[in-house]
């Protein structure tokens, strides 16, 4: 595999409260030659997701893990299920694509979000579920501005004053709540996708990484020094992307670090000492931005974006730096144990927009990926979606013409991490 980040950035999980939170189910490893319609690589939200449609639609179909289930970012996110899966503006993106398709936009949005609390309900998972949609809150008094002026008609403001009795008290200069969204334990819910996509008939494989991917009379897959043949392939890795599984796939996404910390259960005390005794899944205004839920159990989670490098010199600097910004947001906080701590890749776009369409000049082959930091809800939806394509199925709900267009490539090559090292500079410097 051919991947742009440090040989620790793919390296074994550890840390992670998620992996921590159950008895999780063993999957077996792929072993020898075999056929199947449609082979899935990637068993993350979007893969299963589509593993799920296509075995409920008869078609033969198995996925393939590099590593054990959830390993990857559907292992290791936040847990927001909330609008989002681009970073485009609504003004830019009707002038990039019309007003029709960013309609569509975000309508699949909503959608989105609504076809995973349909899963869920559907199976009846306990998934550790919490929060009457999302809340920003405002770090600036120019944010609060801009929350103000842009705040849609379905949007609720909340004034400074406000918050403290909503249980949001912090350095915050107001906020606004959408209601569109929920928190979940995305661990718990990967594995009542996996369980239900194998009860409808997928095949599910974990540590059998695809090594090498070529068409001959269909396409074969490389596997644990054996081959499958399939005649479609879905490319469902995300950020975990390599460069060379297909060689198109080079340079058309970029992955973005996202670090997340969890402490030991709060007590009521401790809670009303900080003024945080709200269930609502929140972050803020930042560019470089940090989110953050108070959990069921009373953890708290709290997750920062940045760091170009995974190296071990760089996450130690990354595990300063979220400590740091942790207890400047919660002082009241800053001596409470840190139980858990992780990093993890979310996968960007050229045009800031997923990619959910088949690969030019490839027949067969297909690709779902980049949610931009929000893929709980989006690459879901995007499973479905894809599915529906490679087996000509009713698509779930809307979904705009600019999906499918293939994203352009990065500058710089393996070398595009650099883009983002000014983009972090000016946050860094002027998000203040």
């Amino acid at each position: 595999m051919k991947r742009i980040y440090e040989p620790a950035a793919y390296g074994p999980l550890t840390g992670c409260y998620w992996s921590d939170s159950g008895d999780w189910q063993d999957w077996p490893t792929a072993q020898g030659d075999m056929r199947c319609d449609v082979a899935i690589i990637g068993a993350g939200f979007t893969g299963l997701n589509a593993a799920l449609h296509l075995a409920r639609a008869g078609v033969d179909v198995a996925v393939f893990e590099a590593q054990p289930l959830g390993w990857g970012a559907s292992g290791r996110n936040g847990g927001f299920c909330c609008l989002g899966g681009g970073m485009l503006k609504p003004d830019t993106m009707r002038r990039q694509f019309g007003d029709t398709d960013t309609e569509l936009w975000q309508g699949m949005e909503q959608v989105a979000v609504a076809y995973v609390d349909g899963l869920i309900t559907e199976h009846g998972w306990d998934v550790d579920r919490h929060s009457d949609g999302e809340t920003q809150l405002a770090h600036s008094t120019r944010a609060w501005r801009n929350m103000q002026r842009d705040a849609g008609p379905d949007a609720i403001l909340h004034e400074k004053s406000d918050l403290p009795e909503l249980g949001l008290n912090g350095p915050w200069h107001g906020g606004m709540t959408t209601r569109t969204g929920f928190a979940l334990n995305p661990r718990k819910y990967l594995e009542g996708l996996a369980q239900a996509a194998r009860e409808a008939g997928a095949r599910i494989y974990h540590q059998s990484p695809v090594q090498g991917l070529r068409r001959n009379t269909g396409w074969q897959l490389d596997i644990n020094a054996g081959s499958v043949r399939a005649e479609r392939v879905l490319i469902a890795t995300n950020g975990y992307s390599s460069e060379d599984l297909p060689d198109w796939l080079r340079a058309r996404y970029l992955p973005v670090q996202s670090s997340v910390i969890v402490t030991s259960p709060l007590s009521d005390a401790e809670q009303a000492r900080a003024g945080w005794t709200s269930a609502q899944m929140a972050y803020d205004s930042r560019s470089l931005l940090h989110y953050f839920r108070l959990m069921p159990n009373g953890r708290f989670l709290f997750g920062m974006r940045g760091g170009l490098r995974a190296t071990q010199r760089s996450k130690a600097q990354i595990a300063r730096q979220i400590r740091q910004d942790f207890s400047a947001l919660f002082p009241a906080w800053a001596n409470v144990e840190i139980t858990h701590k992780w990093a993890g890749l979310v996968c960007l776009t050229g045009r800031l927009t997923p990619f959910v369409g088949p690969v030019p000049e490839a027949p067969g082959l297909f690709a779902a990926l980049g949610y931009h930091g929000n893929g709980v809800a989006m690459g879901s939806y995007a499973g479905a979606l894809i599915a529906s394509q490679m087996a000509d199925l009713t698509a779930p709900g809307p979904a705009p013409g600019f999906l499918a267009s293939p994203p352009k490539r990065f500058p710089l090559g393996r070398f595009r991490r650099n883009l983002l090292r000014p983009a972090y500079f000016l946050a860094s410097t002027f998000d203040l």
